[in-house]
Protein backbone atom coordinates (compact mmCIF):
# COMPACT_ATOMS: atom_id res chain seq x y z
CA UNK A 1 0.00 0.00 0.00
CA UNK A 2 1.36 3.17 -1.20
CA UNK A 3 -0.85 5.72 1.33
CA UNK A 4 -3.18 5.34 3.96
CA UNK A 5 -2.44 3.30 7.13
CA UNK A 6 -0.24 0.81 5.31
CA UNK A 7 2.35 3.72 4.82
CA UNK A 8 2.15 4.69 8.13
CA UNK A 9 3.21 1.31 9.25
CA UNK A 10 5.85 0.60 7.02
CA UNK A 11 7.35 3.99 7.77
CA UNK A 12 6.70 3.80 11.41
CA UNK A 13 8.62 2.74 14.37
CA UNK A 14 8.45 0.52 17.39
CA UNK A 15 6.08 3.30 19.14
CA UNK A 16 4.02 4.21 16.52
CA UNK A 17 2.98 0.28 15.81
CA UNK A 18 2.62 -0.17 19.13
CA UNK A 19 0.07 2.05 19.24
CA UNK A 20 -1.27 0.52 15.83
CA UNK A 21 -1.54 -2.48 17.97
CA UNK A 22 -3.19 -1.16 21.07
CA UNK A 23 -5.80 0.10 19.42
CA UNK A 24 -6.57 -2.80 17.58
CA UNK A 25 -6.77 -4.58 21.02
CA UNK A 26 -8.93 -2.26 22.26
CA UNK A 27 -11.38 -2.26 19.39
CA UNK A 28 -11.58 -5.68 19.47
CA UNK A 29 -11.85 -5.92 23.19
CA UNK A 30 -14.69 -3.03 23.00
CA UNK A 31 -16.80 -5.02 20.33
CA UNK A 32 -16.17 -8.31 21.83
CA UNK A 33 -17.63 -6.80 25.46
CA UNK A 34 -20.45 -5.08 23.05
CA UNK A 35 -21.60 -8.30 21.52
CA UNK A 36 -21.79 -10.60 24.79
CA UNK A 37 -23.29 -7.62 26.85
CA UNK A 38 -26.31 -7.15 24.07
CA UNK A 39 -27.13 -10.89 23.92
CA UNK A 40 -27.04 -10.64 27.82
CA UNK A 41 -28.83 -7.78 28.49
CA UNK A 42 -31.61 -8.60 25.88
CA UNK A 43 -31.34 -12.15 27.61
CA UNK A 44 -31.88 -11.11 30.86
CA UNK A 45 -34.78 -8.45 30.59
CA UNK A 46 -36.84 -10.85 28.27
CA UNK A 47 -36.36 -13.40 31.22
CA UNK A 48 -37.57 -10.99 33.98
CA UNK A 49 -40.61 -9.70 32.09
CA UNK A 50 -41.58 -13.10 31.49
CA UNK A 51 -40.29 -15.24 34.87
CA UNK A 52 -41.87 -12.22 37.52
CA UNK A 53 -45.37 -12.87 36.18
CA UNK A 54 -44.96 -16.63 36.31
CA UNK A 55 -43.82 -16.63 39.69
CA UNK A 56 -46.56 -14.39 41.13
CA UNK A 57 -49.13 -16.78 39.14
CA UNK A 58 -47.73 -19.97 40.87
CA UNK A 59 -49.99 -20.90 43.83
CA UNK A 60 -47.14 -22.19 45.85
CA UNK A 61 -43.54 -20.51 46.46
CA UNK A 62 -42.11 -24.11 45.58
CA UNK A 63 -43.91 -23.77 42.30
CA UNK A 64 -42.93 -20.23 41.80
CA UNK A 65 -39.27 -20.99 42.23
CA UNK A 66 -39.44 -23.92 39.78
CA UNK A 67 -40.77 -21.62 37.32
CA UNK A 68 -38.25 -19.16 38.04
CA UNK A 69 -35.42 -21.78 37.67
CA UNK A 70 -36.88 -22.55 34.14
CA UNK A 71 -37.29 -19.08 33.13
CA UNK A 72 -34.49 -17.21 35.01
CA UNK A 73 -31.30 -18.19 32.02
CA UNK A 74 -29.35 -15.64 33.90
CA UNK A 75 -29.48 -16.20 37.26
CA UNK A 76 -31.12 -13.22 38.82
CA UNK A 77 -34.46 -13.56 40.30
CA UNK A 78 -33.82 -16.57 41.81
CA UNK A 79 -31.03 -15.80 44.02
CA UNK A 80 -33.33 -13.14 45.18
CA UNK A 81 -36.22 -15.74 46.22
CA UNK A 82 -33.46 -18.05 48.08
CA UNK A 83 -31.75 -15.10 49.83
CA UNK A 84 -35.73 -14.52 50.62
CA UNK A 85 -36.57 -17.54 51.58
CA UNK A 86 -33.16 -18.38 53.39
CA UNK A 87 -33.47 -19.46 56.67
CA UNK A 88 -31.72 -17.23 60.08
CA UNK A 89 -28.74 -18.89 61.92
CA UNK A 90 -29.37 -18.42 65.50
CA UNK A 91 -26.86 -17.32 67.68
CA UNK A 92 -25.26 -14.72 65.07
CA UNK A 93 -25.56 -11.14 65.09
CA UNK A 94 -27.63 -11.54 61.57
CA UNK A 95 -30.54 -12.59 63.53
CA UNK A 96 -30.11 -9.70 66.24
CA UNK A 97 -31.91 -7.50 63.58
CA UNK A 98 -35.73 -7.64 63.16
CA UNK A 99 -36.91 -9.90 60.06
CA UNK A 100 -37.30 -6.96 57.83
CA UNK A 101 -33.79 -5.79 58.04
CA UNK A 102 -32.99 -9.30 58.03
CA UNK A 103 -34.66 -9.69 54.48
CA UNK A 104 -33.54 -6.22 53.84
CA UNK A 105 -30.06 -6.94 54.40
CA UNK A 106 -30.06 -10.54 52.32
CA UNK A 107 -32.10 -9.55 49.36
CA UNK A 108 -29.50 -6.20 48.76
CA UNK A 109 -26.75 -8.11 48.72
CA UNK A 110 -28.19 -10.99 46.37
CA UNK A 111 -29.45 -8.15 44.20
CA UNK A 112 -25.94 -6.34 44.30
CA UNK A 113 -24.37 -9.76 43.04
CA UNK A 114 -27.15 -9.57 40.10
CA UNK A 115 -26.27 -6.31 38.84
CA UNK A 116 -22.53 -7.31 38.94
CA UNK A 117 -23.60 -9.44 36.26
CA UNK A 118 -25.18 -6.90 34.36
CA UNK A 119 -22.62 -3.93 34.87
CA UNK A 120 -19.64 -6.50 33.74
CA UNK A 121 -18.04 -4.81 30.91
CA UNK A 122 -18.99 -1.17 31.24
CA UNK A 123 -16.02 -0.20 33.12
CA UNK A 124 -13.72 -1.23 30.35
CA UNK A 125 -16.42 0.05 27.41
CA UNK A 126 -15.93 3.59 29.72
CA UNK A 127 -12.39 3.15 29.27
CA UNK A 128 -12.02 2.41 25.64
CA UNK A 129 -14.13 5.24 25.32
CA UNK A 130 -12.26 8.06 27.21
CA UNK A 131 -8.71 6.95 25.93
CA UNK A 132 -9.08 5.52 22.65
CA UNK A 133 -8.97 9.20 20.85
CA UNK A 134 -5.90 10.43 22.82
CA UNK A 135 -4.06 7.03 22.36
CA UNK A 136 -5.15 8.07 18.93
CA UNK A 137 -3.85 11.63 18.88
CA UNK A 138 -0.39 10.41 20.34
CA UNK A 139 0.52 7.96 17.52
CA UNK A 140 -0.31 10.96 14.87
CA UNK A 141 1.97 13.23 16.84
CA UNK A 142 4.50 10.57 17.10
CA UNK A 143 4.29 9.32 13.63
CA UNK A 144 4.43 13.31 12.36
CA UNK A 145 7.28 13.48 14.76
CA UNK A 146 9.10 10.35 13.53
CA UNK A 147 8.50 11.72 9.87
CA UNK A 148 10.03 14.64 10.07
CA UNK A 149 12.81 13.57 12.15
CA UNK A 150 13.77 11.26 9.51
CA UNK A 151 12.99 14.03 6.75
CA UNK A 152 15.32 16.30 8.84
CA UNK A 153 18.13 13.95 8.96
CA UNK A 154 17.57 12.97 5.24
CA UNK A 155 17.91 17.27 4.48
CA UNK A 156 15.78 19.30 2.55
CA UNK A 157 12.16 19.09 4.67
CA UNK A 158 9.80 20.85 2.00
CA UNK A 159 5.79 21.14 1.87
CA UNK A 160 5.42 18.32 -0.34
CA UNK A 161 7.10 15.88 1.47
CA UNK A 162 6.01 16.73 4.54
CA UNK A 163 2.34 16.88 3.53
CA UNK A 164 2.35 12.97 2.33
CA UNK A 165 3.78 11.79 6.23
CA UNK A 166 1.85 13.90 7.96
CA UNK A 167 -1.65 12.48 6.31
CA UNK A 168 -0.60 9.28 6.90
CA UNK A 169 0.06 10.07 10.58
CA UNK A 170 -3.52 11.41 10.96
CA UNK A 171 -5.17 7.68 10.39
CA UNK A 172 -4.24 7.47 13.85
CA UNK A 173 -6.89 9.78 15.00
CA UNK A 174 -8.95 8.38 12.73
CA UNK A 175 -8.36 5.36 14.05
CA UNK A 176 -8.83 6.30 17.81
CA UNK A 177 -11.90 7.95 16.95
CA UNK A 178 -13.22 4.52 15.21
CA UNK A 179 -12.43 2.93 18.12
CA UNK A 180 -13.91 5.06 20.85
CA UNK A 181 -17.53 6.10 19.26
CA UNK A 182 -18.84 2.54 18.86
CA UNK A 183 -17.64 1.56 22.65
CA UNK A 184 -18.65 5.17 23.88
CA UNK A 185 -22.50 4.34 22.00
CA UNK A 186 -22.35 1.11 23.66
CA UNK A 187 -21.84 2.90 27.08
CA UNK A 188 -24.81 4.27 27.43
CA UNK A 189 -27.17 2.33 25.63
CA UNK A 190 -26.28 -0.28 28.19
CA UNK A 191 -26.27 1.94 31.26
CA UNK A 192 -30.08 2.54 29.99
CA UNK A 193 -30.98 -1.10 29.69
CA UNK A 194 -29.05 -2.25 33.07
CA UNK A 195 -30.96 0.77 34.72
CA UNK A 196 -34.32 -0.70 33.57
CA UNK A 197 -33.09 -4.30 34.73
CA UNK A 198 -32.15 -2.98 37.85
CA UNK A 199 -35.64 -1.09 38.40
CA UNK A 200 -37.51 -4.32 37.46
CA UNK A 201 -35.27 -6.49 40.22
CA UNK A 202 -35.65 -3.88 43.21
CA UNK A 203 -39.14 -4.10 42.59
CA UNK A 204 -39.46 -7.91 42.84
CA UNK A 205 -37.06 -7.60 45.67
CA UNK A 206 -39.41 -5.29 47.33
CA UNK A 207 -42.34 -7.45 46.40
CA UNK A 208 -40.61 -10.44 48.03
CA UNK A 209 -39.90 -8.94 50.93
CA UNK A 210 -43.14 -7.87 51.68
CA UNK A 211 -44.57 -11.08 50.80
CA UNK A 212 -41.93 -12.84 53.54
CA UNK A 213 -43.15 -10.00 55.75
CA UNK A 214 -47.03 -10.95 55.81
CA UNK A 215 -45.89 -14.94 56.10
CA UNK A 216 -44.47 -14.41 58.85
CA UNK A 217 -46.91 -12.25 60.53
CA UNK A 218 -49.58 -14.70 59.63
CA UNK A 219 -47.13 -17.74 61.16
Amino acid sequence: MDSGFGAFWHASDGVGRTVAALLLLMSVSAWVVIVWKAWVLRRAATDIQRAVPAFWAARQLDSGRERLAALDREGLLAPLVDAATAPSQPGTLATDAHLSSQLTRRLRDALHRGLAHLQFGQVLLASIGSTAPFIGLFGTVWGIYHALAGMAAEGGVTIERISGPVGEALVMTAAGLAVAIPAVLAYNLFGKWVSGCEAELEGFAHDLREMMLARSADS
